[in-house]
């Protein structure tokens, strides 16, 4: 089932009453009841919103994502269940113990898979993207020779053209649509990794010792252009080329969980193929698969 994604941008108090989340919004009467196992990630935007810590609890036994947003209405803060998988310790011990070599071509198929899907989405988008099909060929073990980078600029270069686009966290407009996108999809990343009994922390690649998430941050690579493509029809259509990270702009970014992908030869939509990607990562820890399973791109 795919589960819902909630976005509070006004002053609301949640609470709860029967599995039921019971939403009132401030200074009005009238309450909602959405079914907590429909759940899968809440987003608090709004600086006077609350919810109670029963409400909290019951989402975090439900394996849902409590993401809590700044000032500038981006998302700053994530709460996971501790406990996501009843198989958890001896998930947790494969995953640790995993080794050098194992990881290293893990890594090597992620960069090879998100080349891939950059390369596809310029295809797709009518852009140059010969050098990227080249650049996913000479990816090695570890991504030793850093082709990643490489092909990421000519990517950045070409995906947005006739705009001139640096790719930069805190730089100009669209990055910051990129940035909302990519929050949402690293949260998604996350509940994911926790469903399956892993642990967002200890990456294959990334390991930044104040970094909670660099499982996740390794994980969610393939997954960035299908971030790239609803941004860049948001792009094609603000003609005025403000690229706000408005109410609707928003909403198409939430959507970002239903797009279909295609995984193991079947279409799916995001949310379930996460799943599929940190159930087979498992199967990798515990020496039955040699492969991730990643999405490749359609539209």
């Amino acid at each position: 089932m795919i589960k819902r994604t909630l976005l509070f941008s006004s002053a609301v108090y949640i609470s709860t009453r029967h599995e039921q989340l019971i939403i009132q919004t401030k200074g009005s009467d009238e309450t909602h009841q959405i079914p907590i196992e429909d759940v899968g990630l809440l987003l608090m935007e709004h600086p006077e919103g609350m919810i109670s810590q029963e409400a909290v609890s019951k989402l975090l036994a439900n394996n849902s994502a409590v993401i809590y947003c700044d000032a500038q209405h981006l998302p700053v803060g994530m709460l996971l269940p501790l406990d996501g998988n009843t198989l958890q310790q001896q998930r947790f011990s494969a995953q640790i113990s995993a080794s050098i070599p194992l990881k290293k071509q893990l890594w090597q198929q992620t960069i090879i898979a998100k080349i891939k899907n950059q390369a596809i989405l310029l295809d797709q988008s009518g852009k140059y993207s010969l050098p990227m099909w080249y650049k996913a060929k000479q990816v090695k073990t570890d991504d030793s020779s850093n082709e990643e980078a490489q092909a990421a600029r000519h990517y950045w270069s070409e995906i947005f053209s006739p705009i001139q686009f640096t790719r930069e966290r805190f730089g100009f407009n669209p990055n910051n649509l990129l940035n909302y996108g990519y929050a949402i999809l690293r949260a998604s990343v996350a509940r994911a990794l926790v469903g399956s009994g892993l642990l967002p922390t200890f990456g294959i690649h990334h390991h930044n010792k104040y970094n909670a998430y660099c499982l996740a941050d390794d994980i969610m690579e393939p997954y960035r252009p299908f971030v790239d493509w609803i941004v860049l029809g948001i792009v094609k259509e603000d003609e005025m080329g403000n690229y706000e990270l408005d109410k609707e702009v928003k909403k198409k970014l939430l959507g970002l969980l239903t797009v279909d992908v295609e995984i193991n030869g079947h279409r799916s939509p995001l949310m379930l193929a996460l799943s599929q990607t940190t159930a087979s990562l498992v199967r990798c820890f515990e020496g039955e698969n040699k492969e991730i399973m990643y999405p490749k791109f359609i539209i």
